[in-house]
């Protein structure tokens, strides 16, 4: 699998909205604190319908269907330390602006998920972690 991951270009990668990096199941904890399959599809539709309602005058409907340039400069950018965090990720170079974009749609995804009206930096925070596996 290495092998196979070390070939794979950087331009290909950042079209990859996750890439985290998972440790081999070793044993099987039941302890019953998941989610259930009906709790899970709830909060994905609610996500779903926040995020439906917050695109309406726009040609999207999805987080992931938005335009990079709209999340960035558009009536629902983000201002103050979320994106700062971004922003400092871009600058040092861990990031690229493709990335950034996807980032963003992850942090709304993350957001819609909770129940909030917009990312905070908690939720750019862990979409940059599952985007590139580094903390902000």
């Amino acid at each position: 699998m290495r092998r196979y991951a070390s070939k794979i270009s950087g331009p290909l990668l950042d079209r990859v909205d996750i890439d985290l990096r998972m440790r081999r199941v070793s044993r099987l904890d039941d302890g019953g604190s998941g989610v259930s399959s009906q709790e899970a599809r709830g909060r994905v539709r609610a996500a779903r319908e926040r995020a439906a309602a917050r695109l309406a005058e726009t040609p999207w409907r999805t987080n992931a269907d938005a335009s990079g340039s709209w999340l960035r400069d558009g009536p629902c950018a983000l201002s103050g330390p979320a994106r700062q965090t971004l922003d400092g990720a871009l600058h040092r170079g861990l990031i690229t602006l493709r990335a950034y974009d996807r980032v963003l749609r992850v942090a709304w995804t993350i957001a819609d998920l909770a129940g909030r009206a917009a990312p905070n930096p908690t939720d750019v925070g862990r979409a940059l972690f599952l985007k590139k596996g580094v903390s902000a």
